[in-house]
C-alpha cells in the first residue's frame, strides 16, 4: 500500500476515537500489552516522561520536548490527535516519522493487527514505541490519549509523570465528576516515580495525594510553588499554568541535565523545535486572525478570556463542534457581542451547523450557517475590517481545516 492507502486502512478499518467517539474507546490494556510483546517490548528500551490531563497536556508535552532538545538530547514526542498529517503524532527532535516507516510498520504487522482486532490508537502507540526504540532516542515525551489508567500509553515506566489539570471532558468514559476523572488520570502515577500536578484543584487534590501515597511517589503541586516567570512562543496567557508544571517537572528529572538557559530557550522556541500547531496560533493580521484547538469547558474558558483581552473594533467567531458536546456548558462562555459563523467540521462526528445555530441562539449568540469551515472563514474575512478580530475554534477538526 502507498502511504495514503495505509492511512485509509488504519482510519477506516479500525475505529479511531476522534472519528467514531465512544464506540472506539477500548478500556483495557490487554491489546497493547500483546502488541508490545509482539514488538519485543520497545517501551522498555528508552526513557520517558508521561503526560496526562484534561487541558494543556499537548502544549506541556511540546514544551518538555523543546527544552530537552535545547539540552541536546535526542527527544521522541508522541501526541494526539494530529491536525493535518498523521505523522505529527510521532516525532523525533521535531521531525515527523517518515511515510516509509509508517507504511512498512503497518505492512509488517498488519496480520497481527487484524487477528487481534487492535484499535487505531493501539496500533499508533505501538508504532511510536517501536520507532523510538529503533532510532535510539535519549528520552520520549509520551502524551496520554484519553484518561490515563486504561490508556494504551500506560505501559511505560517513566522517569517522571506530569498531570496538567482536571476538567469535565469525556464524562461518558472517564466519569461525571472531577474526582472520578482525577482517579482515571492518576492511573499514570507509578511506584516510586515522582509526579507533578500543574494545578492545585481542591476537588481533586486528595485523589492525587492518596494515589501518590499508595505508590510511595513524590508528589508536587506546581501552582503552589514560587517560580520565576518565563516567556514562551506559545501565545495565550493560559500557558502560564502549563509552564509552571513543565519547569517543576524538569527540576525533579534527576537523570537528565537541563540548565536554566535550556529552559529559557526551550520555552521560547517550542513551535520551531517541535512543530506544534493550533495553540492560540496567529494565522493573519489586519484583521488579526487566531485559531485555537480548545474544545471543552475549561479550555474554552481560558481561550475566551484571552479573546476578551484583545483590542478590536468588531469580533467575528467561526465556530464548530463535534456531536455529543455538552453545548450548554460551553456556549454560555462565548461573548454575545460577536458575529458568529456556524459551520460543521468535515468528519462523521461533526455537529450540523443548523443545529449549532439553534442551540447557540438560546444563549443569545447570533450569526449565520455555512456549508463548510472554509466558507465560514472566507465570509468572516470579507466582512471584517482591518481593526477587527477573527477567532476560529470549537474543535480540533475545525482548526485542522484551516491551518
Amino acid at each position: 500500500m502507498t502511504y495514503l492507502e495505509t492511512l485509509d486502512w488504519m482510519f477506516t478499518q479500525l475505529p479511531m476515537y476522534q472519528e467514531k467517539g465512544k464506540s472506539a474507546f477500548n478500556g483495557k490494556l490487554d491489546n497493547i500489552k500483546s502488541l508490545a510483546f509482539h514488538l519485543k517490548n520497545p517501551h522498555k528500551k528508552f526513557k520517558s516522561i508521561h503526560v496526562a490531563g484534561t487541558n494543556g497536556k499537548g502544549s506541556s508535552s511540546h514544551m518538555l520536548a523543546s527544552v530537552l532538545q535545547e539540552a541536546e538530547y535526542k527527544v521522541g514526542l508522541y501526541t494526539s490527535p494530529h491536525l493535518k498529517d498523521f505523522r505529527e503524532r510521532i516525532r523525533i527532535n521535531g521531525e515527523p516519522v517518515s511515510e516509509t516507516y509508517v507504511v512498512n510498520f503497518v505492512k509488517e504487522n498488519q496480520s497481527f493487527f487484524e487477528e487481534n482486532k487492535l484499535s487505531f490508537f493501539e496500533m499508533t502507540v505501538g508504532m511510536a514505541f517501536a520507532y523510538f526504540e529503533k532510532e535510539k532516542v535519549d528520552i520520549a515525551i509520551v502524551e496520554v490519549g484519553l484518561g490515563g489508567r486504561l490508556d494504551s500509553t500506560n505501559i511505560i515506566k517513566p522517569e517522571a509523570s506530569l498531570i496538567t489539570n482536571i476538567g469535565l471532558d469525556h464524562t461518558d468514559m472517564l466519569g461525571d465528576t472531577l474526582p472520578k476523572i482525577a482517579f482515571e488520570k492518576a492511573g499514570i502515577i507509578k511506584e516510586n516515580i515522582p509526579v507533578v500536578i500543574s494545578e492545585y484543584q481542591e476537588e481533586t487534590a486528595n485523589v492525587f495525594n492518596d494515589i501518590a501515597k499508595k505508590n510511595n511517589a513524590e508528589i508536587i503541586f506546581a501552582s503552589t510553588l514560587d517560580t520565576k516567570e518565563y516567556i514562551t512562543d506559545l501565545l495565550g496567557s493560559y500557558q502560564t499554568k502549563n509552564i509552571k508544571g513543565v519547569v517543576t517537572l524538569l527540576k525533579v528529572l534527576k537523570t537528565f541535565k537541563v540548565t536554566e538557559e535550556n529552559i529559557e530557550q526551550g520555552l521560547k522556541n517550542v513551535v520551531g523545535n517541535t512543530g506544534l500547531l493550533g495553540r492560540w496560533q496567529v494565522l493573519g493580521s489586519k484583521p488579526l486572525l487566531v485559531c485555537d484547538t480548545a474544545h471543552n469547558q475549561e479550555g474554552l474558558k481560558l481561550v475566551v478570556d484571552q479573546i476578551k483581552k484583545q483590542n478590536y473594533t468588531d469580533l467575528h467567531i467561526v465556530l464548530g463542534f463535534v456531536k455529543n458536546k455538552k453545548l450548554e456548558t460551553v456556549l454560555p462562555l462565548f461573548p454575545k457581542n460577536a458575529k458568529y459563523y456556524f459551520c460543521m467540521p468535515n468528519i462523521f462526528r461533526g455537529l450540523n451547523e443548523g443545529d449549532l445555530k439553534s442551540k447557540a441562539k438560546l444563549f443569545d449568540l447570533n450569526g449565520s450557517v455555512y456549508n463548510s469551515v472554509s466558507e465560514a472563514l472566507n465570509t468572516a474575512k470579507k466582512n471584517a475590517k482591518e481593526s477587527d478580530f477573527i477567532f476560529v475554534g470549537g474543535s480540533n477538526f475545525v482548526v485542522a481545516e484551516i491551518v
